[in-house]
């Protein structure tokens, strides 16, 4: 997860382009250097737009962004963007926000909201070559509050909402094929239900929360094993615990080594 907080950045010249610039130039360099390649690169899209003020013609965050995208291209060629943006709305808008992300962005897969609906979530699922993850069981803890109601399904049997938007989600899959499902790794009894559901689906899962969120990686793939679910198709994502482990302190010396310690302990952990 490409993340970052400006406050917690190890440069600071009070240019916010130039100093994302130089810190993801290091990073990758170091990565690609050391032959550290991950799965997938998910940069969160409010985390540099709120750093544009556009009524003041700057847009610092959104050039940073661009710089990003343009360095995973050079430094990892052909591994995939997932642009983490939760979009979802309805008719002409939800076409909008899907050229935004596949077009303007130019990214390989986007996180989708689909709580409003097949008419909302379609337009991002018919771009070819692309993909959506679809959020699922999500790993804040309010999550709980709606995806974790109990629901009756047409066969009239109990079980909750997270697992009827599982069911859509492997519908949608299985017309389309590039549809995959966002689950957190914070509620492991979730991930389990959902794994077991999904192991025969092809679903891909995309599973945040672990670092600072309080997910483990280890049980993650202890959890997806257990369910029978294939772990090939599973990104399992770090953000600040890889780009910024210090958090709100001052950057250390050896920023870039802690990183990059960080960074070796999660594709150990993750490894087939």
């Amino acid at each position: 997860g490409l993340d970052p907080i400006v406050e917690s950045l190890p440069v600071s010249s009070g240019n916010i382009r130039s100093d994302l610039n130089s810190f993801f130039q290091q990073l990758f360099r170091r990565m690609s250097l050391a032959g550290l390649v991950p799965s997938a690169f998910k940069p969160n899209l409010g985390y540099y737009q709120c750093l544009d003020h556009p009524r003041d013609e700057d847009f610092s965050g959104s050039s940073a962004l661009a710089d990003v995208l343009d360095m995973l291209e050079s430094f990892f060629p052909g591994i995939p963007v997932i642009l983490d943006s939760k979009r979802g709305d309805i008719a002409r808008s939800s076409m909008n926000y899907a050229k935004e992300a596949f077009e303007v962005w130019q990214s390989d897969a986007v996180t989708v909201a689909p709580y409003m609906g097949s008419d909302s979530v379609e337009p991002f699922i018919s771009f070819s070559g692309k993909g959506a993850y679809l959020l699922n069981r999500t790993s804040n803890p309010g999550g709980r509050d709606l995806q974790n109601l109990l629901v009756i399904n047409e066969e009239e049997r109990e079980h909750p909402l997270y697992l009827e938007v599982a069911s859509q989600i492997a519908a949608y899959n299985q017309k389309t094929g590039s549809v995959g499902a966002v689950v957190g790794a914070t509620n492991l009894q979730e991930l389990e239900d959902i794994a077991a559901f999904y192991h025969d689906q092809s679903v891909p899962l995309l599973i945040p929360g672990v670092g600072s969120q309080g997910g483990s990686a280890s049980e993650v793939m202890a959890i997806l094993k257990k369910a029978g679910y294939p772990v090939e198709l599973a990104r399992i994502n770090s953000s600040s615990a890889l780009t910024h482990p210090w958090k709100n302190n001052p950057a250390p010396e050896d920023w870039l080594d802690l990183c990059m310690k960080n960074l070796r302990s999660l594709l150990e952990e993750t490894s087939l």
